[in-house]
């Protein structure tokens, strides 16, 4: 399969799992109005710690990849922008805010990557690609506002400001840790990864970890975790990483609309939703920003061009 093919294969999978994460992660967290839940923290914990059992698990099977010393560092703070902050912060946020906050802040993170990527990459902003961006932007926005009702939570300040932080998190693990994730096999940076992400979440939060009733939980709460630990943990993060090695951090991070479009469709497959000409138009509004933004050129692409003209390319590091 071609490379590029194949980080987009990837990256849909994770974003589809992802696009029913919100929904299913709500419905796991404890509230006033779900008290057989459990706590963000406690989520997070099993999170942290399932995925690293699994990588390790996986990784006794797979050739033995030597980690240099410098990059174990690199992936220590890749850990804490694209694991703990991220995770950690996002269950938080979702717990005191509404799923529909929670989707509409996750549209920033294309544009935050974009941005972050000239600053670690340098690579360029081109009207192509900002293009992409913002009618991507449109179309989940759109998507997200026209399918309010029934949202079954209410917005908060503070949940919301995590949901910002946990994006900002996750686009500067997209742009800044780049070359270092694509250095090695998806399950050696992830082993590591989640590694120190279990030892840091059972460091913080052993105390709510403890407090959880566990004899309390329904089948239906256990359900749910196992689905947040194994599918939108351990397996979206097995895929992401794949389409980092072959797709460019704007294009990864462009896979972030696919999931109010998910989550739409989800809706209207279990009768909780109709699928009209408004949700039709702001879906291809999303395909087309995503394709856009693939169909834009990088800075690879763009000095070449200025070398095969007879002009000097410009004098950045590469990405």
């Amino acid at each position: 399969m071609d490379g590029k093919l194949k980080g987009h294969a990837a990256l849909w999978v994770a974003n589809i799992i992802w696009g029913l994460n919100a929904p299913i992660g709500k419905s796991v967290l404890w509230s006033e109005t779900h008290p057989q839940g459990v706590n963000p923290f406690a989520l997070s914990v099993y999170r942290m710690l399932g995925a690293c059992l699994l990588f390790w698990t996986v990784s006794l099977f797979l050739p033995r990849e030597k980690v240099a010393p410098r990059d174990i560092v690199l992936l220590l703070f890749a850990s804490v922008f694209g694991i703990q902050l991220n995770q950690m912060l996002f269950l938080w946020g979702l717990s005191l805010t509404s799923p529909i906050d929670t989707s509409i802040i996750a549209t920033i993170v294309p544009v935050l990557t974009m941005v972050l990527a000239t600053l670690f990459l340098r690579e360029p902003i081109t009207w192509l690609k900002a293009g992409g961006v913002l009618l991507g932007c449109g179309g989940a926005l759109l998507l997200i506002l026209v399918s309010r009702h029934g949202t079954g939570g209410t917005s908060s300040v503070a949940g919301d400001v995590l949901c910002v932080i946990s994006a900002v998190s996750y686009a500067t693990y997209l742009t800044a840790f780049r070359n270092v994730i694509v250095k090695y096999s998806p399950v050696t940076t992830m082993k590591w990864m989640f590694l120190f992400a279990a030892v840091a979440a059972v460091a913080i939060y052993y105390r709510p970890l403890a407090g959880v009733d566990y004899a309390a939980l329904a089948p239906r709460t256990w359900a749910g975790i196992g689905y947040v630990v194994v599918c939108s943990t351990f397996l979206s993060y097995f895929m992401v990483p794949i389409g980092q090695r072959y797709l460019r951090p704007t294009v990864v991070s462009m896979y972030n609309y696919v999931q109010p479009l998910v989550a739409v469709l989800f809706t209207v497959a279990v009768g909780l939703d109709t699928f009209g000409f408004t949700k039709g138009v702001a879906a291809l509004c999303v395909f087309a920003g995503v394709w856009l933004v693939t169909k834009s050129k990088s800075r690879a692409q763009l000095d070449a061009e200025r070398a095969a003209a007879g002009q000097a390319p410009e004098n950045r590091p590469r990405a």
